[in-house]
């Protein structure tokens, strides 16, 4: 009897490949959705948990991302410096004003592995408001690949 074995890809076997996503008009969650999957490489056959398998993203025209129902008046963000009394909450409004990045990476980072793996595939992504981004080269002579 023939006894078989699931192959696990070793660090580095995979390939690491630039996704470049169009953030305008798509729905905030699902653009997160979309992100995470790609940096995690669940949409690969050869996904492993314990090895980093996923891709590096480039989202740029986040300044033009869609949410829907109230959430641009109620979702709200807090972040705390660890003193007392030093909580800050902002609106999602006043966010996509002055920071559209840290929207998509607040977002992202809730859906990854809590644990090095996790900070290490938030590194690879690359968020822009605007339409121009300085990895060009990264992404090389493919055409514009506006996934989503």
């Amino acid at each position: 009897m023939k006894r078989t074995s699931t192959y696990f890809p070793k660090t580095g076997e995979t390939p690491q490949n630039w996704r470049l996503i169009d953030a305008t008009g798509q729905s905030l969650g699902r653009l997160a959705r979309d992100v995470a999957v790609a940096l995690q490489g669940k949409d690969r056959p050869t996904y492993t948990p314990h090895v980093l398998t996923g891709d590096h993203v480039v989202v740029v025209n986040m300044g033009q991302v869609r949410v829907t129902g109230h959430k641009l008046l109620q979702k709200t963000y807090y972040r705390h410096s660890g003193y007392v009394g030093n909580l800050k909450s902002f609106i999602l409004r006043d966010m996509l004003e002055s920071h559209p990045d840290r929207v998509l990476q607040l977002a992202v980072k809730g859906m990854l592995p809590r644990n090095k793996l996790g900070r290490e595939m938030l590194k690879r992504l690359k968020v822009y408001a605007g339409d121009s981004h300085p990895h060009q080269a990264q992404l090389g002579q493919l055409p514009d690949r506006n996934e989503g």
